[in-house]
């Protein structure tokens, strides 16, 4: 299979949808002149032309509630918002309308809307810019939100997002926009809901959220030089949560480690070792630990925002805590 980057990825699988079906459209700042903050649709203005891709002005709750309407009028919108955070002023269209108006017109209209949401830290974006939300969107019923991680991921999971006649919260780590790996040639999809077996392991398995996913394989190679065989699950869908893929791996194991960048309290971390204790309590053999971003604003300062998000050490020393070969105080 070819190699290509993630961002370049994400546009693939734009550009074929849109291809394949005209009621697609973007619509966000700055996403057609110029290509996209991120240079995602780069070039998909001068393919499809201004209608199907919007440059919108700078006001997310008129973007998204533009789109809301439109997927009610039997459009397929993709929003993309410049970071998950400029998403909080479209939070009550998002929740209130795009979240609840199948459910309240008793499913006789659909909302087939996706809105990408840049997050994540590791930029010096600062506070306002940079945080993970992931659990703002989990929370919300009448929600699908999912968190590719690989290119293959991105498109694929795309594709399924763009097609399905739910509103779907599409997540981007800023951070792997440069990543590049495979991605297979033609039409496919990648199903939602469903969380991916990164890493085959016995002694312990570490569920990563977003890029801490990614992060948390290389930590599972650091661990076999600690002898610690570590299976790792890239939870990939928020929610719906694949809970037939974590439990199967949790009562073999019988450890577990949930990391995500966001903060940990009331944080993914904490709904899926809740979960987990209810599913898996009689297979486990040490609690569920949680590694989260440090619970501040994120900073400015390159050092501070460095240790405010997990990286592969932390990882790798939560592991062994979580199994018992490392003591709470180090």
């Amino acid at each position: 299979m070819p190699e290509k980057l993630f961002r370049n990825a994400l546009r693939e699988a734009l550009d074929e949808e849109m291809a394949r079906d005209e009621d697609v459209f973007l619509i966000g700042e700055d996403i057609g002149v110029f290509g996209g903050a991120y240079r995602v649709t780069e070039g998909l203005i001068d393919k499809y032309g201004a209608r199907r891709v919007v440059d919108a002005p700078i006001s997310e709750e008129v973007i998204a509630g533009c789109a809301i309407g439109a997927a009610m009028s039997g459009l397929r919108p993709v929003v993309e918002m410049m970071t998950i955070n400029f998403s909080l002023l479209a939070y009550d269209q998002i929740v209130n309308n795009a979240a609840k108006v199948r459910y309240m017109f008793g499913g006789k209209v659909s909302v087939p809307l996706v809105i990408r949401l840049p997050g994540g830290a590791g930029h010096q974006l600062s506070s306002q810019h940079s945080h993970s939300f992931e659990v703002l969107y989990g929370l919300i019923p009448g929600l699908i939100v999912v968190a590719p991680t690989t290119p293959e991921d991105g498109k694929g999971l795309l594709k399924s997002a763009i097609r399905t006649n739910n509103p779907v919260m599409f997540l981007e780590s800023m951070s792997l926009y440069n990543l590049r790996g495979e991605v297979p040639d033609g039409d496919y999809t990648t199903p939602l809901g469903k969380a991916a077996v990164r890493r085959r392991g016995s002694d312990l398995t570490i569920i990563g959220v977003s890029r801490q996913s990614v992060l948390a394989t290389l930590a599972g190679q650091k661990l076999e030089e600690e002898d610690l065989d570590a299976e790792v699950i890239d939870l990939r869908s928020i929610r719906p949560i694949d809970w037939e893929t974590i439990t199967e791996s949790v009562k073999r194991t019988s450890r577990c480690l949930v990391v995500e960048e966001g903060w940990p309290t009331y944080g993914v971390g904490a709904e899926i070792a809740a979960g987990i204790q209810e599913r898996c309590f009689d297979d486990l053999d040490a609690p569920v630990h949680r590694l989260g971003g440090a619970e501040v604003p994120m900073p400015y300062n390159k050092g501070l925002e460095k240790a405010s998000i997990p990286n592969v050490d932390d990882i790798v020393r939560h592991a062994l805590l979580t199994v018992g070969k490392q003591s709470a105080a180090v």
